[in-house]
């Protein structure tokens, strides 16, 4: 360890090795990121898909509460082929390309195959219900969340 004068007179380099002050950043896009492209493809995607359902095809909040299964599972499915395509042909979904982040396979860096976006499609689904798994990125150190985990899959900056 330099002594304080040596380093004021600049007679010793004060450069700390780039390793300590290097950060191990992970490859994963930032989780605000994350969550406000999630909450626009919920309102571009899912909310005008469940106005469709609910008021089009079903007639009426009445009805959709007398046929709430059929009616959810018209919204999910429908909601899963849009974000399904997207995620597959386009690697990102609007609110994704609003935030300019996109989907990819975790190993190869490339396009995720159709098997992985309907995995990450029904694991996404079971993490918004479990309470423990919606905190899963701020226990993990690379910040990948469970549908992440499951689906072999990462959503990375553009």
């Amino acid at each position: 360890m330099a002594k304080w004068r040596d380093v004021k007179q600049k007679k010793v380099n004060n450069k700390v090795n780039s390793m300590e002050t290097q950060e191990v950043q992970s490859p994963c896009a930032s989780l605000p990121k994350r969550l406000k492209s999630f909450l626009t493809d919920s309102f571009l995607i899912t909310t005008p898909t469940t106005y469709i359902i609910m008021y089009l095809i079903l007639g009426g909040g009445t009805e959709f509460a007398e046929n709430r299964t059929m009616g959810w599972s018209l919204i999910l499915s429908i909601s899963a082929f849009i974000i399904i395509f997207f995620w597959y042909v386009k690697f990102q979904t609007p609110g994704m390309k609003a935030y300019g982040v996109k989907i990819v396979s975790a190993l190869s860096k490339d396009r995720i195959s159709f098997t992985q976006a309907v995995i990450r499609y029904i694991a996404t689904l079971f993490a918004m219900v479990s309470i423990f798994l919606m905190f899963l990125p701020f226990f993990n150190k690379d910040k990948k969340t469970f549908q992440d985990i499951i689906s072999n899959t990462i959503i990375i900056n553009e």
